[in-house]
């Protein structure tokens, strides 16, 4: 893992979450991708186990500081990313498709997780639940396997091409 590399995509992409994602909401409801939601399911498919965990928790408390509350993301984030890396020897998620639905599934989770352990932590919960809870995983997951080639660049992470003759 080149971690340098790791720490300047998790800063870019926090800042990009926190400025830049505005751009590209949609409808009224101001639905915008979670970019580090993508970026936790990259590494967790892309990363041996023990650097899964450390990217886990680590974008979890990336997501933590833009959070509205400190402490519930780094936990849901950490825990369902090792799951998923957990559930990548069982299933290949190669593909496009199953990319995405990673993204939703983890996205859906964190999210109820999230919410749940801000309740218990008697903060406010926002208005726009159902809209955190299905429609941002949603558009994550659409646009999230888009975003891997260039992560896989920048982390200069190859895959094994398979010749056939």
């Amino acid at each position: 893992m080149r971690w340098l590399r790791f720490a300047i995509l998790v800063l870019l992409v926090t800042m990009l979450q926190t400025s830049l994602v505005d751009i590209i909401a949609v409808t009224a409801l101001n639905i915008k991708p979670n970019l580090l939601l993508i970026l936790l399911v990259f590494f967790a498919v892309h990363c041996s186990d023990t650097e899964v965990v450390i990217t886990s928790f680590t974008i979890g408390f990336a997501a933590d500081i833009i959070g509205p509350a400190m402490g519930p993301q780094i936990i849901s984030f950490g825990l369902f990313g090792t799951l998923l890396a957990d559930l990548r020897h069982v299933i290949a998620i190669k593909k496009m498709p199953h990319q995405s639905l990673a993204i939703f599934a983890t996205g859906v989770s964190t999210t109820t997780l999230t919410c749940f352990l801000t309740f218990l932590k008697a903060e406010p919960t926002p208005s726009n639940i159902y809209t955190q809870l299905f429609w941002t995983p949603l558009y994550s997951a659409i646009l999230g396997p888009f975003l891997f080639l260039p992560s896989e660049w920048w982390m200069r992470i190859r895959k094994r091409r398979i010749k056939r003759f």
